[in-house]
């Protein structure tokens, strides 16, 4: 039998395929739709990462936790976001018993004799069937005004009988002895830069009486932003709005009711409807049926919160704790005093309120925490910062 010629790119008898064989050229189309998937897979992996580093190292203090979360929510991810969320504080429920004493409150430098006797306002009183705790509910004197009359008082109190052990605390600044400033973020509200470099004025240092967080992100409240006569978007009627009058003085109503904006207003920032109204908490808080304070699963999270509001007086009122829903934080606001007060941010890392008092005979300030357990820097806003806020500063005589 002749042997059978070999034929190159042929197997042979027993299935071996010649290595040195050339193999077929993939077709054209294929090649192509391999590269195209290639670049779609990069520019999947590539562009969020840019986008995402971007973020991390945007201007402005923030946390990395918070830079992160926030790229996420930007991203398509807020239901995830928010899923997580109600996840986490559905299962992490405040628990506990009631505290012997709160915060220790700072001491208060010597300071010029008073002029006129300043008291501040009443007690807050303590929950019905509960006994106050050493200091709960009673007001601490801080910073004095330029004719030596206390600008600024701090307390503390339990703010729900269901969770005893926790701790709101609050702060009451007097009419008269302050002028207010909104400051824009690097990042909130958005837009071109806003004047203010994004802090505390340095020539307004010395004189700081109080420094405190803003509302929401925008992409979470349909309310608007006004500083110095510009808007980042415009203003809507009805919605809870802080004002910065021409006086300086910080109001807080709905607006067209309540406050106005006019020719000489400074500042305004919006932050859904206001959650206490004639002294009272606002009607349908607890289930939010009409998405008046966004969803009532969020609002009903034991977080981290904050809201600011007035007395019959005008003198403002701000509350700040961990562990609180919607509802106790405006229990809260009316157990402080305020007439009308609406929300500002919420969550961990969201919520910062300092008091700021000097030393007699020295121009130096120094930041006291509203709650020692406030997770942000006591002096968070003397540097650029990414979200926008406020400041109240010694009315200079």
């Amino acid at each position: 039998m002749e042997p059978t010629a070999f034929d190159p790119g042929h197997s042979d008898r027993s299935g071996v395929q010649d290595a040195s064989a050339p193999s077929a050229p993939e077709p054209p189309r294929r090649h192509l739709r391999r590269r195209l998937v290639a670049g779609v897979l990069a520019v999947a992996v590539v562009v969020p990462g840019v986008s995402f580093g971007r973020a991390m190292l945007a201007p402005g203090a923030a946390p990395t936790s918070v830079r992160a979360v926030e790229w996420v929510r930007e991203h398509g991810g807020a239901g995830l976001v928010d899923a997580a969320e109600n996840w986490w504080y559905s299962r992490h429920v405040p628990a506990g018993t009631a505290p012997h004493t709160g915060p220790a409150a700072a001491a208060a430098p010597s300071a010029a004799p008073a002029v006129h006797e300043v008291t501040g306002p009443p007690a807050v009183a303590p929950l019905t069937g509960t006994v106050a705790a050493d200091g709960e509910g009673t007001w601490t004197a801080g910073r004095a005004d330029a004719a030596g009359r206390p600008a600024i008082f701090t307390t503390w109190f339990r703010p729900d009988a269901d969770h005893p052990q926790v701790i709101a605390g609050a702060a009451w600044i007097r009419a008269g002895s302050y002028d207010a400033h909104l400051v824009a973020g690097t990042r909130q509200p958005g837009g071109a830069p806003w004047p203010g470099g994004a802090q505390v004025d340095p020539r307004d240092a010395a004189q700081l009486l109080a420094t405190f967080n803003a509302g929401f992100k925008f992409q979470d409240t349909p309310g608007g932003f006004l500083l110095d006569g510009r808007s980042s978007r415009p203003l809507a009627p009805d919605l809870a709005t802080a004002v910065v009058d021409g006086d300086g003085r910080l109001l807080v109503g709905a607006l067209g009711t309540e406050v106005q904006i006019t020719p000489h207003t400074e500042a305004a920032r919006q932050n859904l409807h206001l959650i206490v109204d004639a002294g009272v908490p606002a009607a349908g808080l607890a289930d939010d049926h009409a998405g008046l304070w966004g969803t009532s699963r969020n609002q009903g999270q034991y977080t981290w919160r904050s809201g600011l509001g007035v007395d019959a007086r005008g003198d403002v009122v701000y509350v700040g704790g961990n562990g609180m829903d919607l509802v106790h934080l405006a229990d809260a606001l009316v157990r402080a005093g305020a007439v009308r007060a609406m929300e500002l941010d919420m969550h961990r890392g969201m919520v910062s309120f300092s008091s700021w008092r000097a030393a007699p005979g020295s121009s130096s300030v120094t930041p006291t925490k509203l709650l020692p357990d406030m997770p942000r820097e006591a002096d968070r806003y003397v540097a650029p910062d990414q979200r926008d806020f406020f400041y109240l500063t010694v009315r200079r005589p």
